[in-house]
């Protein structure tokens, strides 16, 4: 078919058949549209017109990538997509949603678009045919190609597939090692029935001249959710978008919503209203038209399709479509047009990445923020549990309760005096019914001892615990995640764990009394002790019970028996006993500091497993698009 001396221009320019109208359209290109619209035109005058069925191509010219002849530019934009597809958002955390979903966006663009245009210089033009349920998309690219490639039927949405149609020549081009990798797809030849959902249908037919390819795509403003993903996909991979919506239709807010994203990426754009009656057809154009200069679309070609029931073989049989395929035919057919189109959308989706990645950027810097305020939340409640356990392992606060009662009940006993005995000189063992009695309140004491400990740290941790619960749960899904670390493997060990560091402690605070120069030479070569009861008497005095005692403390008035200090300097010496001391209250603090640490693992461990981004992501995102804008 001849294409018209004049058609619409698709560069934004101002010239284009706006609804047949327009005042950059020809007499020719009017009548043809008044014609179409109004229906008026006899299948055999259409037939006429049409003459032999040439889809939309006159050639077989291939359009050359409109991106930069320059493997830097691929660099930049391979590592652009590196860090895009490296990115890892936190599932239930703020910015999760949002974050994920523009950066399966921009890597989809890129990987599917961008890149096989700067690699590829003679990959087909890419027309998808998108919009409204029940629009008559694939009535309109049967039309187009001149033949039946895709099925229409009554039950929306119709498409529930999508459907390509290419020249042989070009099919192997949309396979799944060239275009969208991820998609599955079944190729056809000629008719291409439905195929699952999901699944991209290749339609390969000599009625498509090599160099173009059509694709009719799932409904935008489907009530299934699948298609608008399939369509936005696709919309995102194509040259020149074709979207269709009815006289009905075309207030939504959905079609608005893809209409909006073609003004912001400057893609090039044609509109088709379909269905349009012939009661009131100049007030529903006029409308249609006002609303897309309203929204930044007054330089997207327009057209109208009357509402007709002329359709046979599922294509329009008068002419009513023959302005879209001259259009088409226009475009495609020459090299310097088909240039202009495709690096007019290239052009417009590079510059949309100066936007678009940095917002990606600042979905990334709050899920960094909110992972920094769960992590300082961790950090604050486990400082502050160390800074009480540090008070509490001095300041005589332990010394209280049972294990006041079991030291009264020593010291007053007479055991420590009885520890000590003069070298040489055999032990004073007592009856079986005595020896029974001490080693019961040596081990009572001992027991008292661990069981304060234990209840400290304990304490301790289930506060730092409560208080981390709570801060999280202050933040939109932190609930989630803190349910998450209390419910890992291994908690709830914590009481079996303290009793043995504090008993492995007991056993290393006996063998500092015990070792080599420890006692105090002039004692030594007088004096032996029970190594066990001296270790209780340390353990009392590390506890800090002078301190409390001058204090004020819960024994302040306790009279009975021996200072605890005063015995210990006797025996060691001030110097030897200040040494073992804070050797003594090291080691403590070491075991109870690692069993807190042991403690807010699960913690850690549920944030380092939430998949929170790395804190130099962000930072990789700008970087990235400062390169794209210096190598462009």
């Amino acid at each position: 078919m001849t294409r018209p001396s004049a058609a619409p221009d698709t560069t934004g320019d101002g010239a284009s058949d706006r609804f047949g109208t327009g005042p950059a359209a020809t007499s020719d290109q009017t009548a043809e549209g008044s014609d179409a619209v109004s229906g008026a035109d006899p299948q055999d005058i259409a037939e006429a017109r049409r003459g032999p069925t040439v889809p939309v191509a006159a050639g077989p010219a291939k359009h050359r990538a409109p991106a930069p002849d320059d493997t830097r530019f691929d660099q930049v934009l391979e590592t652009l997509r590196k860090h895009i597809r490296d990115l890892e958002f936190a599932e239930g955390l703020p910015h999760a949603e949002e974050g994920r979903t523009l950066q399966a966006d921009v890597l989809a663009q890129l990987s599917d678009y961008v890149l096989p245009r700067v690699r590829r210089p003679d990959i087909p033009l890419l027309i998808a045919v998108a919009g409204s349920t029940g629009a008559g998309k694939s009535t309109l690219v049967n039309s187009l190609v001149g033949e039946q490639v895709t099925t229409t039927g009554v039950r929306r949405p119709t498409t529930n597939s999508p459907v390509l149609a290419c020249n042989p020549a070009d099919v192997d081009w949309f396979s799944e090692a060239s275009f969208i990798p991820s998609l599955p797809r079944v190729r056809q030849q000629g008719l291409a029935m439905p195929g699952k959902d999901g699944m991209l249908v290749l339609a390969a037919t000599e009625a498509m001249p090599p160099g173009v390819a059509l694709l009719d795509t799932p409904d935008v403003d489907s009530a299934v959710a699948a298609h608008h993903e399939f369509a936005a996909k696709f919309l995102d991979a194509a040259d020149l978008w074709v979207f269709v919506t009815t006289s009905t239709r075309y207030a939504d807010a959905r079609v608005w919503e893809f209409l909006q994203v073609a003004r912001d990426r400057d893609t090039s754009l044609a509109v088709v209203l379909s269905r349009v009656p012939r009661r009131g057809r100049r007030m529903l154009l006029d409308h249609f038209g006002a609303m897309l200069e309203a929204n930044g679309l007054g330089s997207a070609a327009r057209f109208a399709i009357p509402e007709t029931d002329q359709v046979r073989g599922e294509r329009f049989t008068a002419n009513v479509a023959d302005h879209i395929r001259d259009y088409l035919a226009d475009v495609a057919g020459e090299a310097e047009k088909r240039d202009r189109v495709s690096r007019r959308t290239f052009i417009g989706v590079i510059d949309s990445f100066r936007t678009r990645v940095p917002e990606l950027a600042r979905q990334v810097e709050a899920q960094i923020e909110t992972g920094r305020t769960l992590s300082t939340a961790v950090d604050d409640s486990y400082e502050g549990v160390r800074r009480r356990v540090d008070t509490s392992l001095v300041d005589g606060s332990l010394l209280r309760g049972s294990l006041l009662a079991r030291w009264q009940e020593v010291a007053a006993s007479g055991e420590l005096a009885k520890s000590l005995r003069m070298r040489g000189s055999r032990a004073r063992r007592g009856g079986r019914a005595e020896q029974a009695e001490r080693g019961q309140r040596v081990s009572a004491l001992e027991r008292a001892v661990r069981d304060a400990l234990e209840a400290m740290v304990v304490s301790a941790c289930e506060r730092a615990s409560d208080e981390i619960e709570q801060k999280w749960r202050e933040v939109p899904g932190g609930g989630d995640l803190a349910a998450k670390a209390l419910d890992q493997p291994g908690t709830g060990l914590l009481s079996q764990q303290i009793r043995q560091e504090i008993a492995e402690w007991q056993n290393d605070v006996a063998e500092m009394t015990t070792v080599s120069g420890a006692t105090k030479r002039s004692v030594a070569r007088f004096v032996t002790f029970d190594r066990d009861i001296v270790a209780l008497v340390l353990i009392i005095d590390l506890l800090g019970y002078e301190r409390s005692r001058s204090g004020g403390g819960a024994h302040a008035a306790d009279t009975s028996g021996p200072s605890p200090q005063r015995l210990l300097k006797g025996l060691f010496g001030a110097q030897s006993l200040r040494s073992i001391g804070e050797t003594a209250r090291d080691n403590l603090r070491q075991r109870v500091l690692g069993l807190l640490d042991r403690e807010r693992v699960p913690f850690d461990s549920a944030l380092a497993k939430a998949g929170i981004p790395s804190e130099d992501s962000a930072v990789q995102l700008y970087q990235a698009t400062y390169n794209l804008e210096i190598a462009r």
